[in-house]
């Protein structure tokens, strides 16, 4: 039975182990909208407010220019209509590195390629091993080394999530997850997961604390709310999220793989539960600063984590999902991130 602050959750620091990164704290970079910023100005917003790491959902020419000497460390993702082709057609793979990856890959510091985004499960979610097999094999003819073949899911993937200790794919996503847990351990590159509190929180009808879902260091919110598994205490969503993925994997099989947050946020507005600029302010400034720390069932061992996302995107659905930025189109901020406390 899934834990209430895991429902919902259908829909995304420092990294010592992955290419000698330091201190990984990246924001998506979406693009549903009609009215955003040049890439050049954007790229050079991440340069000024030390953001490191940036998350593209699909390949796009003018924002790979715009990267080049940069050195922001870049996750690029396919598109999920693409992996059919991706999957079953090794020259399309090839074509699709030659045009997205290969021109860049001096200049543009890819850090993971990601085949498809939360299709897990799903109807294309057999597509995603092969489609990963055969970037991984383009990219090695191509000569391009050092970029880990990935996919990103949400917490769906999950049947079992309470207590952390006790989590577990679900029935219809393990057969397809075990064998891709499997694959990204053979070939050291991390999966990539999507986590978010907030669903779970304005899902859960009151069951959630809020403090519970901000990651909030007060002591007696905290304590109000924990989580004991094991005699281990959790004392926020997010690291229970996190663990309960790490304990799937290895009931799959396969011990040590490393996680990647790929996306993780709170809408500021949008008339949902919770969904207030205090809140979400809150929530992004307590993941930056926590992360570094890793999870209990990780300790030390930091999250190389995305916050979702840097603008708000008009071309979403209405609601929460057009109030996740971090800052609006005309580049005023929402709210202040101290992207500078992921150091310290």
């Amino acid at each position: 039975m899934a834990a209430p602050w895991v429902l919902g959750c259908s829909l995304l620091l420092c990294l010592a182990t992955f290419q000698g990164a330091e201190c990984a704290i990246g924001v998506n970079y979406g693009m549903v909208a009609n009215n955003l910023p040049a890439p050049e100005q954007v790229i050079s917003m991440y340069k000024a407010k030390n953001i490191n790491y940036v998350r593209l959902f699909h390949p796009d020419t003018s924002v790979l220019n715009a990267l080049r000497g940069s050195g922001i460390g870049v996750v690029l993702g396919t598109l999920n209509e693409d992996l059919q082709r991706l999957a079953s057609d090794p020259s399309y793979a090839a074509s699709w590195v030659a045009t997205n990856v290969q021109p860049f890959a001096g200049a543009v510091q890819f850090r993971y390629i990601n085949a498809g985004n939360e299709v897990i499960p799903g109807d294309a979610a057999a597509q995603v091993l092969p489609a990963m097999q055969n970037l991984e094999s383009a990219l090695r003819s191509a000569g391009v080394t050092g970029v880990p073949v990935t996919t990103a899911v949400a917490t769906s993937v999950l049947g079992t999530s309470y207590p952390p200790s006790q989590g577990a794919f679900s029935e219809a996503a393990a057969p397809v997850m075990a064998p891709i847990v499997s694959y990204l351990s053979s070939k050291g590159a991390p999966l990539l997961v999507n986590v978010y509190p907030y669903f779970a929180y304005s899902g859960s009808g009151g069951q959630v604390a809020l403090g519970y879902a901000l990651l909030s260091s007060d002591a007696s919110a905290a304590s109000s709310s924990s989580v004991t598994d094991g005699g281990v205490v959790y004392t926020n969503m997010f690291d229970a999220i996190v663990d309960a993925t790490h304990a799937a994997v290895e009931k799959a099989g396969v011990q040590g793989l490393e996680l990647v947050v790929s996306e993780t946020g709170w809408p500021s507005g949008g008339g949902g539960d919770g969904a207030t600029v205090e809140n979400a302010a809150a929530y992004n400034n307590n993941v930056v600063r926590h992360v570094g720390g890793g999870t209990p069932r990780r300790p030390g061992k930091a999250v190389e984590t995305y916050l979702f996302a840097m603008f708000n995107e008009n071309g979403k659905a209405e609601g929460v999902e057009q109030h996740f930025g971090l800052f609006q189109p005309d580049m005023s901020e929402v709210y202040h991130v101290d992207f500078t406390a992921a150091s310290s």
